[in-house]
């Protein structure tokens, strides 16, 4: 890569079903968030290269009954992101409830709480569009798990005002009749030159490849081309995105290609017209992995923030909880069983409740992890350990989090020593079991290391004082469904009453290997 040039992928961790809108000179993105809270984050990038994570639309998953605990496959489904009337707008399907809506006068917000435009199961990846004349539509498509119907995409007329639809809906593109295509999905609507285009993926997040579908008429009908493919590149499945276009009217596509452990990484796409008025994307319709940048300023090099001091208690942007958390104005000093799990004090250092439950043996379902994505290269993750509580069973650590995960960390012995331990957990496990022997942190402090070689393999390690040691063997990060592996803090206690104390994280860093 030059100055001139930029390397696929620009945002390299899973930020999963990408949509993009520019507002001026500004881009935007936002992305599936699943069931984590906050969700909807937001993105900001002047040069469609280096991006940077400015907030979130959404603070709880509603209703909030729903998601008291994980559910990583429901919740926020395939966002689209648009600007209209002054206002940013952001249409999301929850497969379980039906396709919902929030806007906000500025990107930052306030946003508005989730308001159900239509109600029903299997409405995914709607998008929203208003038109010159004032009218205004919206496409979805479907998941087979909860309606039993895919590989289709239906379209409405909706109010102006984006709150209801106006009609019962229309099957508009109807995947199974056209031959060789399946699982067509994640549609993104536009108007442009007259028609009514469609850019939309079929065939699958892993092998699948990018579509578009244009029209004289909302309605249709419509024709449809493959404009991006794998083809002879490592880019397996070119899959759903967002077309926006620069001020000197380029045409850039950003997409994402799923990558097992590391999720949904995202990739920019040069994107040009045809001689016949279709969409040309990549080089000829195949990825780019090197290409020259947009023609836009030059912007100093930024991604999303990964480290974190945690000043005053507080956490970045860059975490979310793996369900909605008890309300922040909860006190964990005055030992409420409904106290906050994270509390703000006058340090440094994050401090998490070691929150009690009877699932502490298995991660996976707990809504009290911490989390932020895995990253898509080979990088050291550390951070450092005090566990304050005294309960026999404490314990607090750093995990792999997927369909399986391994953590390292603290836990209080009967003797009140504090000890390092190492668990994992395969998928098909229903609790964790030790990957080493435990030894003992005579001051209850250790820094801890997690190594994430190629493949997201990772190698766990430990310092009490007297050096770093190698900990268990080698772990095999995994995803969680839609999800990428994700990186957690965690405190818990054994199932019990009263205030079990806490655990201090300070120093949390990730660096290249």
């Amino acid at each position: 890569m030059t100055a001139e040039t930029y390397t696929n992928p620009v945002l390299n961790a899973d930020w999963s079903d990408p949509d993009v809108v520019r507002v001026g000179d500004d881009f935007y993105l936002t992305a599936s968030s699943f069931g984590r809270a906050p969700g909807l984050p937001l993105l900001h990038s002047r040069d469609l290269v280096n991006w940077t994570l400015v907030g979130h639309a959404l603070e709880r998953l509603e209703p909030a009954r729903e998601f008291t605990g994980p559910r990583h496959d429901c919740g926020v489904w395939a966002p689209s992101l648009r600007h209209h009337d002054d206002r940013f707008w952001i249409f999301w399907g929850d497969p379980d409830q039906g396709i919902f809506q929030v806007n906000a006068p500025e990107i930052r917000g306030p946003w508005t709480r989730p308001h159900l435009v239509k109600a029903g199961k299997g409405l995914i990846d709607p998008c929203p569009l208003w038109d010159d004349t004032g009218e205004a539509y919206l496409v979805h498509a479907w998941a087979k798990s909860r309606s039993g119907v895919k590989n289709r995409l239906t379209g409405h007329r909706m109010r102006p005002d984006g709150t209801e639809l106006l009609d019962d809906g229309k099957v508009i593109v109807d995947g199974d009749r056209i031959p060789g295509w399946f699982t067509l999905e994640g549609p993104k609507l536009y108007r442009h030159d007259g028609w009514f285009w469609i850019l939309a993926p079929a065939g699958g997040v892993e092998t699948g490849w990018q579509g578009a579908f244009r029209s004289r008429g909302f309605f249709g009908p419509y024709e449809e081309r493959i404009v991006l493919e794998q083809q002879d590149t490592d880019v397996n499945g070119p899959h759903q995105g967002g077309w926006v276009r620069t001020p000197s009217g380029e045409d850039w596509f950003l997409h994402f290609q799923q990558r097992g452990a590391y999720g949904r990484v995202v990739h920019l796409q040069p994107m040009r017209r045809g001689t016949d008025g279709w969409p040309v994307i990549g080089a000829d319709g195949a990825p780019v992995a090197v290409h020259r940048r947009p023609d836009l300023p030059p912007q100093p090099p930024a991604a999303p923030a990964t480290d974190d001091d945690f000043p005053g208690g507080r956490f970045g942007r860059q975490w979310s909880w793996t369900a909605n958390p008890p309300p922040l104005s909860a006190s964990l000093e005055r030992g409420d069983p409904h106290a906050g799990w994270a509390t703000q004090h006058s340090g440094d250092g994050l401090k998490l409740a070691c929150v009690r439950s009877a699932d502490a043996h298995d991660l996976r379902r707990l809504p009290s992890v911490l989390t932020q994505r895995l990253p898509g290269t080979p990088s050291a993750v550390e951070v450092e350990l005090r566990l304050d509580s005294r309960e026999p069973g404490a314990r607090a650590g750093l995990t792999v989090l997927g369909d399986a995960f391994g953590w390292i960390g603290l836990q209080r012995g009967t003797d009140g020593a504090a000890h390092v331990v190492h668990r994992f957990a395969e998928a098909v496990a229903e609790r964790e079991r030790d990957a080493d022997h435990a030894t003992l942190a005579p001051e209850g402090r250790v820094r801890l290391r997690i190594e994430i070689g190629a493949g997201a393999r990772c190698r766990f390690l430990y310092d009490v004082g007297d050096g770093p040691r190698a900990s268990g063997p080698v772990f095999a990060a995994t995803p969680w469904r839609w999800v990428g592996a994700l990186l957690g803090l965690f405190a818990l206690a054994p199932a019990g009453q009263g205030h079990a104390g806490a655990a201090t994280f300070t120093q949390f860093r990730i660096s290249a290997l």
